[in-house]
C-alpha cells in the first residue's frame, strides 16, 4: 500500500519536539509493563539536546506531520518508533531498508524481551537474536534481546532514500 505524501528525511533541530512525542507514544503504547526511567521533560531534552542535533536521526513523515523515526549511532539501529496510529503501513520496514541502506555492513540493535511485537517485525527483516540480558545494564532494569543484520547473499536492498 502507498502512502500519500509519504517523506523519509534526516532530521533538523525543528524536528525535535515531534520526534520526542513520537518516542513517548511509542513507548506509552508499546511497553506499558516497562519503567521508563526518565520523565517526558527529560526525553524531551535529550531528543532536542542530544539525539536529533548530534546523531544520525530520520524522520517519516506523511503530510507533512511526523509519524516515525529512527536514529543510526555507528552500527546500531538506536532507536525506531512509530506512532502508534501508524503501525501496519510500511513505514517501519522503509526505516530498516534506509537503515540497511545506510549500514550495508551490517547492524545491530536492542528491544526488550516483551516487546514481541518489535522482536517478530525485526525477524521478519533478517535479524537474528544474538544476546539476552537480564536487564542489568540498560537503565530500565528490564531483560533484553540483541539483534544483528549481516547482509546475505539472497536478500536485495531495495532501493529508498539517498
Amino acid at each position: 500500500m502507498e502512502i500519500e505524501n509519504f517523506v523519509v528525511r534526516r532530521a533538523v533541530d525543528t524536528d525535535a519536539a515531534a520526534v520526542a512525542e513520537v518516542w513517548l507514544r511509542s513507548f506509552t503504547a508499546a511497553l506499558p509493563s516497562v519503567r521508563r526511567a526518565h520523565t517526558d521533560d527529560q526525553v524531551r531534552s535529550w531528543f532536542r539536546e542530544v539525539v536529533v542535533p548530534g546523531q544520525e536521526t530520520w524522520v517519516a513523515t506523511v503530510a507533512g506531520s511526523t509519524v516515525g523515526m529512527m536514529v543510526l549511532d555507528g552500527e546500531h539501529l538506536d532507536q525506531l518508533y512509530l506512532d502508534p496510529a501508524w503501525h501496519g503501513q510500511g513505514i517501519g520496514s522503509r526505516l530498516v531498508d534506509l537503515a540497511k541502506q545506510r549500514r550495508p555492513a551490517g547492524l545491530a540493535l536492542w528491544t526488550f524481551q516483551v516487546n514481541e511485537p518489535a522482536r517478530r517485525f525485526y525477524e521478519s527483516h533478517g535479524f537474528v537474536a544474538v544476546e539476552r540480558t537480564d536487564g542489568h545494564r540498560n537503565e530500565e532494569h528490564e531483560p533484553d534481546v540483541r539483534y544483528a543484520w549481516r547482509p546475505g547473499k539472497h536478500e536485495p536492498l531495495s532501493t529508498c532514500v539517498k
